[in-house]
């Protein structure tokens, strides 16, 4: 991992005309700018189908990606749409994403478009190569013929509704085709993509639908202990996720199969990618069913460096992050250390407590990426506002705030992370601009209201670029 740095920015928060950031030209505008201000990398979130509350980590798929990613304006190019079709999904403001608009008017206009698309050998093809998204696409056929029920409750188990079929091939074909070109621009440009794993699936997925036996689950197909995280910072209740777990010991007799392929998807698709929740791996809460907080649950032994061992194989040229934080015992910084991978270290944890913190930026070390904030985090001016009078005294001293508008201080923040031994840094597009809370993008433990951050043309424009040049170029990134 050679010196270096990015910014995170998920492509629903990029700007654009149709109501959510898609693979346009926004996205290689966006590549642009970032070479433009000395950065060479763009880390994503996940590009996953998003839940009822918009969030891309509990998803119909962990393979299959978000239709609203595709770009319209790259439909109409292609004959699949009309003019009109165009000029009526353009937003009615550029400042969050319409996620209630979307969900009634994009697939229709998906669906429009894969009537006039006359290339569906290719489509037909490309999905037969990628069995996993092949298993999505008729997993979303199916749900549609079953009322969108979850599939526990499905009465219909043979498609009938080949068009609707076709469509999400179609979908899915058109979706990696348009982000194929977006990263082959990148990577022409010097910037590496980073992508996302979340380590756990929903229930209602093709993934646990077509893998029951992978996962932890009754005999109708519903989880007996669910995924979370117990009390910490973020939530005194904890974090009830309600995903499925795995069932290890059926995965370890595969080979860890399935996950070395979601990796492999993963890697095919990017530079590298964060795995999610890492801690996992060496152990993970396991709250039973039926619970209403995440309370009541107990660390189970993980797999370990062996499924490790596993997924990384053939993968030594990519990046892969091990996102290391929560209640991290010794034994996981053991499994961090011995899997290689670069854990992380986040600034604003370094002032929660006053001790002398692995996320104070001269406790650093070189295998690692160093963050201001990661998206389930406030960003850097909003955590300075809404801190305790002491934590909000133990950064400002840190970083030798000499006194005036708390805004100052951010810079002083961002030097101190770009100065750091870490490999790489990287901030949130929100912490780039220097913005407050009300463009944070997630709230963890909060279900609505996340997600539907994006930022304007003119806000980059008008962005303090020759200072974060001058921070790659002093430091060396």
């Amino acid at each position: 991992m050679k010196r270096s740095s990015g910014i995170l920015m998920h492509i629903s928060s990029l700007y654009g005309d149709y109501s959510i950031g898609t693979f346009g030209k926004s996205a290689f505008e966006f590549i642009d700018f970032l070479s433009e201000c000395g950065f060479s990398v763009w880390q994503v979130l996940p590009f996953t189908v998003t839940d009822e509350y918009n969030s891309p980590y509990k998803s119909f798929s962990a393979f299959g990606g978000n239709p609203y990613f595709i770009d319209p304006e790259k439909l109409y190019a292609d004959g699949l749409i009309s003019s009109d079709d165009l000029e009526k999904c353009r937003q009615n403001t550029p400042y969050t994403a319409e996620f209630e608009r979307l969900s009634k008017e994009r697939m229709p206009l998906l669906k429009k478009a894969y009537s006039n698309f006359t290339n569906r050998d290719r489509a037909d093809e490309f999905i037969n190569n990628h069995p996993h998204l092949e298993a999505f696409c008729r997993f979303m056929t199916l749900r549609s013929e079953n009322g969108c029920k979850p599939w526990q409750e499905w009465e219909i188990s043979e498609i009938t509704d080949e068009e609707t079929l076709g469509m999400w091939k179609f979908i899915q074909y058109e979706f990696f085709s348009q982000w194929a070109e977006v990263k082959d621009y990148a990577n022409s440009k010097g910037i590496r993509i980073i992508g996302d794993i979340p380590i756990y699936v929903s229930d209602d997925s093709s993934d646990v639908w077509e893998n029951r036996s992978l996962f932890q689950l009754d005999e109708k197909g519903y989880p007996l202990r669910v995924a979370g995280v117990p009390p910490d910072y973020f939530a005194e209740d904890g974090q009830l996720w309600g995903n499925p777990l795995y069932d290890w010991d059926e995965l370890k007799k595969t080979g860890y199969a399935w996950w070395k392929d979601r990796m492999n998807h993963a890697l095919e698709m990017f530079d590298g990618v964060r795995i999610d929740h890492f801690r996992a791996i060496e152990a993970y809460w396991a709250v039973p069913a039926g619970e209403k907080t995440a309370k009541n649950g107990a660390w189970i032994k993980g797999p370990g460096i062996e499924f490790i061992n596993a997924v990384k194989q053939g993968h030594d040229d990519k990046l892969i992050i091990a996102e290391d934080l929560g209640d991290i015992t010794d034994e996981v910084r053991e499994l961090v250390d011995e899997s290689g991978f670069p854990g992380m270290r986040v600034f604003q944890f370094g002032f929660l407590d006053g001790s002398d913190s692995i996320h104070l930026p001269h406790n650093y070390i070189a295998n690692s990426v160093a963050y201001s904030g990661t998206h389930d985090n406030n960003t850097l001016f909003g955590f300075l506002w809404e801190s305790s009078e002491d934590v909000r005294r133990r950064a400002l001293e840190y970083c030798g705030f000499s006194g005036g508008d708390w805004g100052g201080a951010c810079p002083l923040f961002l030097r101190a992370i770009f100065a750091s031994v870490s490999k790489l840094a990287i901030i949130p597009i929100q912490d780039f601009l220097m913005y407050g809370s009300d463009t944070r993008i997630n709230t963890p433990g909060v279900a609505g209201g996340n997600w539907s951050y994006r930022v304007t043309k003119e806000q980059l424009q008008n962005s303090d670029k020759e200072f974060f040049k001058s921070l790659n170029r002093i430091y060396r990134r």
